[in-house]
């Protein structure tokens, strides 16, 4: 991604400048710097952590006495403070070096998990502390999302972007995979709170990684206006763009439907129609290896057509719903969820693209969060009223109704021009800023290149 007045195609890769190459760097490849590098070996070493941690929390509520119900308030005492610092930290992720905040938020991860693990081998920790210190690891992740995908997407030069991204998103599906499946055996074999110890070593080693990063390709910032002049800045920039908010929305709707089926949905019919909860977790994990196999394709493939050919892999994201609601037997499920997985992989890596080759650099971060912000903030009302959706509409009925809004959401999104003829550029040009009309005036869409 290049900002105003530059071309990445004109200086070194970035984080790389002016150095002799090692023989590290000659085994990789041109486009994994050491940035890149870096930032994919710490990405991998906190997914590791991180979802076995998932797992570890929920037992640990359950151990403690608590009942399901807990195990929601903790969950959603580290969504809320997601959703509610997510502008914030774009914002600050713009204004400061995002590799600074990356690690404070690294630093912070580490600490709350460290202490969430000594409660829980203390014995008998409370519910509102177990909530305190999920909401302490929701906040630092608020932070650090859009410092970290604003410092990835300057990672990487134009030419090679769409296969970078495929292998890092490869790679941390990977991670995720392994971290489940890990957390699961290592809560089992030795208990919840040593995985959160695990998990807080995890934050430990990312933060020390992050701290080699190098930002000298990234020019420095200029004085700004303030905080709340970042985020109108950031907000004129993401609304300027009918591409850019039009699948923001889009993905809204689809995440909150997608996790409500998800989520509640699916465990009711695994238990009452698939044999439990075994089936429900193979299918899962066929899920995670479609999206490896997803972003394996990307490292070859490279539509023209970023956005139209991404948008058009969404359409199977309400395949598994209505897989549900039929339902379906276990390996038809399986068979539905690896073609889910692989398909929306697909946008996945598109999507990072388009980002990163038409958001101007100073940018990256803030319009990263409004995406992130879009992304989940309909999540939680969803899991709310998925319950009394199923008992006015029925299950079958109420798993039809979260297809069928995928299906209409990414048809509207469709309409948008710009998302069917936005085009991959073969050279990275600059990006620049959407044309306004006046200090506060709308912003017009923008010719895609």
């Amino acid at each position: 991604m290049s900002g105003p007045g530059t071309h990445l195609a004109s200086r070194p890769p970035p984080g790389d400048s002016h150095r002799v190459p090692t023989s590290a760097d000659r085994r990789r490849p041109a486009w994994a710097g050491r940035n890149y590098t870096l930032l994919t070996a710490s990405a991998v070493v906190t997914n590791l952590g991180s979802h076995g941690a998932l797992i570890a929390a929920a037992f640990a509520v359950l151990a403690a006495g608590g009942d399901g119900g807990d195990v929601g308030l903790v969950a959603a005492a580290r969504t809320l403070p997601l959703v509610l610092f997510l502008l914030i930290g774009g914002a600050v992720a713009d204004r400061l070096p995002r590799h600074r905040v990356m690690v404070a938020a690294n630093v912070l991860n580490c600490v709350s998990q460290a202490a969430f693990a000594a409660l829980v081998l203390a014995g008998e920790p409370r519910l509102w502390q177990m909530m305190l210190l999920s909401a302490l690891g929701g906040t630092g992740q608020a932070f650090f999302n859009p410092a970290a995908e604003g410092m990835l997407l300057s990672s990487v030069d134009g030419e090679q972007a769409g296969r970078a991204f495929a292998v890092f998103r490869m790679a941390m599906h990977g991670a995720t995979l392994g971290g489940a499946a890990l957390g699961g055996a290592m809560v089992a074999a030795i208990g919840p709170g040593w995985v959160l110890a695990a998990d807080a070593a995890a934050f430990a080693v990312a933060a020390v990684l992050r701290t080699f990063l190098d930002v000298k390709h990234i020019p420095p910032r200029e004085p700004g206006g303030g905080m709340l002049a970042d985020l109108r800045d950031g907000w004129r920039e993401f609304t300027g763009r009918p591409w850019l908010w039009g699948i923001v929305v889009q993905f809204s709707v689809a995440n909150a439907v997608v996790g409500a089926a998800d989520a509640v949905y699916g465990p009711l019919v695994a238990r009452d129609h698939l044999g439990g909860a075994a089936p429900w977790g193979v299918a899962l994990a066929f899920f995670g290896g479609g999206t490896v196999a997803g972003a394996l394709l990307m490292t070859r493939w490279q539509p023209r057509r970023l956005l139209l050919v991404g948008t058009l892999c969404v359409f199977p994201l309400a395949l598994p719903s209505a897989a549900l609601a039929v339902p379906v037997p276990v390996a038809v499920l399986c068979a539905v969820m690896f073609l889910t997985g692989l398909s929306v992989e697909v946008f996945g890596v598109s999507w990072m693209t388009a980002l990163h080759q038409e958001i101007p650099e100073e940018k990256l971060s803030r319009v990263s969060a409004y995406d992130w912000f879009g992304s989940v903030a309909l999540v939680p009302a969803a899991m709310a009223l998925a319950g009394p959706a199923e008992s006015a509409f029925g299950r079958p009925e109420a798993l039809w109704g979260c297809a069928a809004l995928v299906v209409v959401v990414t048809a509207a999104v469709l309409t948008v021009p710009d998302v069917r003829n936005l085009r991959r550029r073969t050279k990275q040009v600059t990006a620049v800023p959407a044309p306004t009309l006046g200090a506060d005036a709308p912003l017009s869409a923008r010719e895609q290149g």
